[in-house]
């Protein structure tokens, strides 16, 4: 539960839903008894010493109401069905979970050279041999997501896109995928070179809930 600095005060903390009940009791025990209000996208709670916590609901909008924690809870601890599509030039990865557990997947590349410093025509050649090497990879990429993605397409509770944003974005182009991005779910996964091992290891940042942290004031 590493902690990363938030924009207008605070940090970020990702975590794990089978965490996150003993992560709010550790929160009145830091801070005191709170109050929680919230929709079906944060469940916001004030603590009696000044701290807020405000945790995102993950695969949102959650049923809002009261009791906010406990809906939160059990929402975050659902079992879902999540497919999963990673890109970056010249690599890829699509795979579907329940849970923790990959089902489906396949994992590939495709050659994208890098950049030159040479000059004159024999760079604008270059410059177009490397943006058909980088379509190649990106229709290499959906050709792989729907092989692998389609045939669950009935099931899935939700996709989550990673990798290049650059990369995704040209990958979002692909018609034959409109089925499957219209279940797209945040986070956006901003990971390396989309190995297997890369690919497993998604479900660490696609179930957990992040939770904005401010400390309470100091005293006077």
């Amino acid at each position: 539960m590493s902690a990363r600095p938030a924009k207008g005060g605070g940090r970020w903390v990702g975590v794990p839903p089978e965490r996150l009940h003993p992560w709010i009791d550790g929160f009145a025990d830091r801070h005191g008894p709170f109050e929680a209000a919230g929709d079906g996208h944060v469940v916001r709670l004030t603590a009696a010493d000044g701290a807020l916590a405000e945790l995102h609901v993950p695969f949102p909008p959650m049923t809002p109401g009261p009791p906010h924690v406990t809906r939160l809870v059990t929402h975050a601890t659902a079992d879902r069905r999540v497919g999963v599509v990673l890109v970056r030039l010249g690599g890829y990865a699509a795979g579907v979970f329940h849970g923790r557990a990959l089902v489906a997947s396949k994992v590939g590349s495709r050659l994208v050279q890098g950049r030159t410093a040479a000059g004159g025509w024999s760079q604008q050649r270059f410059a177009r041999r490397r943006r058909n090497q980088a379509a190649q990879a990106v229709e290499s990429a959906a050709d792989v997501a729907l092989r692998v993605l389609s045939p669950h397409l009935a099931e899935l509770d939700a996709v989550v896109l990673g990798g290049d944003r650059r990369a995704v974005d040209a990958l979002r182009a692909d018609r034959r995928l409109a089925p499957l991005l219209a279940l797209e779910s945040g986070p956006f996964l901003v990971v390396p070179d989309p190995k297997l091992a890369v690919l497993r290891g998604a479900p660490d940042e696609f179930r957990a809930v992040q939770i904005r942290v401010v400390d309470a004031p100091a005293s006077p």
